[in-house]
């Protein structure tokens, strides 16, 4: 086991794994920027060390500040966390050539799911379905027409190297595809370097299904059941829920063959999650990509399977090998996490940055709140608005609904805009009570309020 870790990353994330590595033994680095100077990850670190100024590029993108610092401070491992460098290949090969061990997948594991194409043919290569689409990347508007007109309108352009909604456009007929095309290679290549985008057949009102995975280094790979993410707006999450109300269990038994030989095709390793699109109109999956790091709602999984996947990710890459077998995993109750960002819902959603002067807390049976903030705390402008997540965990997703309702209602920041009251409307919304929800939920919800007619 490792006897000391630098963490790269800020905020809620970073502080998760602080903890699991107090738990275990294990000393920890935290790095900063100048603007996280009095961040809860800095204070609850046993080192910490600035590595630049605000701005991400100048920080927690910094590969050579981050190396320094963690040659500085005799480090073993990094954990990335999730975001910044966890998806980055060049880094996890940085770290590898510094003899420093990378808490994640290998370089190849990383640089394979990134790329949308390559991994959407490597699973379909494993068994998995895919949505219908073009097999290479799209460089002209007569290549995006002859794709369109086969697999038939809607489509949407994705980014090759991309996600959370960048490089992305919903396309109804030749002129919106032609005009959207351009634009879409434009924002993938100013937000991922990469300009490749290529075009899918546009599933309308899916469900967003995702399923937590983790192997270690002999081979030995769990699925952890699913996660419905359903609840999103503009392609980012807002609401994940363990299990998904609508996945029955010959849908899970299937699902969870599927997603072990995917992951066995490509020797993965560390912790991943496979998503997928589920058109419920017909009840079947399709592969949508992989994400090579933890994710921001990892506590579903683990409040439903009683795991902690940080420790898993960090006992695999200091070598050992999992101790859980397949058949003990199993899902108990339901859980349900609310992603509680610096928001103000009633304006667009708007980034609601600034000081918490007072900050209560939710508690009681059955809740969990990871967060790195405190009354004082300066939210900076300049990072993800999420300030917390809110867990909860019962018996069965409707006890997990009022469980999340009566914890929202104790939840207060002020003066600051949070999406609380945005997710107390949602947890009395008849329509999410029963389940029925898709992708477009969010949107749909917003538009009623408002008085907005299609």
């Amino acid at each position: 086991m490792f006897s000391k870790i630098l963490i790269a990353n800020r905020g809620e994330i970073a502080l998760r794994i602080i903890r699991a590595c107090r738990e275990l033994g294990i000393r920890t680095v935290a790095v900063y920027s100048q603007a996280d100077r009095n961040c809860l990850h800095v204070r609850m670190s046993d080192e910490a060390i600035c590595i630049g100024q605000a701005a991400s590029s100048n920080s927690y993108l910094n590969i050579p500040a981050i190396i320094s610092a963690a040659e500085i401070t005799d480090v073993e491992a990094i954990h990335p966390g999730y975001g910044f460098l966890a998806e980055n290949p060049h880094f996890a090969e940085i770290c590898e050539s510094c003899k420093i061990t990378f808490i994640g997948p290998t370089p190849e594991n990383i640089r394979l799911m990134g790329d949308k194409m390559a991994a959407r043919s490597s699973m379909h290569k494993a068994g998995l379905p895919i949505v219908p689409g073009s097999p290479a990347a799209i460089k002209t508007k007569e290549e995006a027409l002859k794709v369109a007109k086969s697999i038939g309108y809607p489509v949407i352009i994705k980014a090759a190297a991309g996600g959370g909604g960048k490089g992305m456009r919903i396309c109804h007929n030749d002129l919106t595809l032609v005009s959207s095309l351009m634009t879409a290679q434009s924002e993938a290549e100013a937000n991922f370097g990469n300009s490749n985008v290529y075009i899918e057949k546009y599933i309308e009102e899916p469900r967003h299904i995702e399923v937590q995975v983790i192997a270690d280094r002999s081979g030995h790979i769990l699925q952890l059941g699913e996660r419905d993410c359903s609840i999103q707006r503009r392609h980012q999450k807002l609401l994940e829920e363990s299990p998904s109300p609508v996945v029955d269990s010959k849908m899970r038994k299937r699902l969870g063959e599927l997603v072990l030989k995917g992951i066995k095709s490509v020797n993965y390793v560390s912790c991943g999650t496979i998503e997928f699109l589920l058109d419920e109109k017909t009840n079947n999956f399709y592969f949508m990509e992989m994400n090579t790091r933890i994710q921001v709602e990892h506590p579903v999984t683990e409040m439903v399977t009683g795991i902690d996947l940080i420790k898993e990710q960090i006992r695999i890459a200091s070598g050992e090998k999992l101790k859980i077998k397949q058949e003990d995993v199993h899902i108990r109750g339901a859980a349900i996490e609310c992603r509680i960002n610096a928001e103000d819902a009633d304006n667009n959603f708007m980034p609601s940055p600034g000081k918490i002067e007072a900050l209560v807390l939710p508690g009681g049976p059955n809740v969990r709140v990871d967060t790195h903030i405190y009354a004082g705390y300066e939210i900076p402008p300049y990072y993800d608005s999420l300030i917390a997540k809110l867990i909860v965990h019962g018996r069965d997703r409707q006890e997990a609904i009022k469980i999340m309702h009566r914890a929202l209602t104790e939840f207060h920041v002020s003066p600051i805009k949070t999406t609380i009251p945005f997710h107390l409307k949602l947890m009395e919304n008849p329509l999410f009570l029963k389940g029925d929800i898709s992708t477009h939920f969010v949107q749909d919800m917003i538009k009623e309020e408002s008085g907005i007619k299609d």
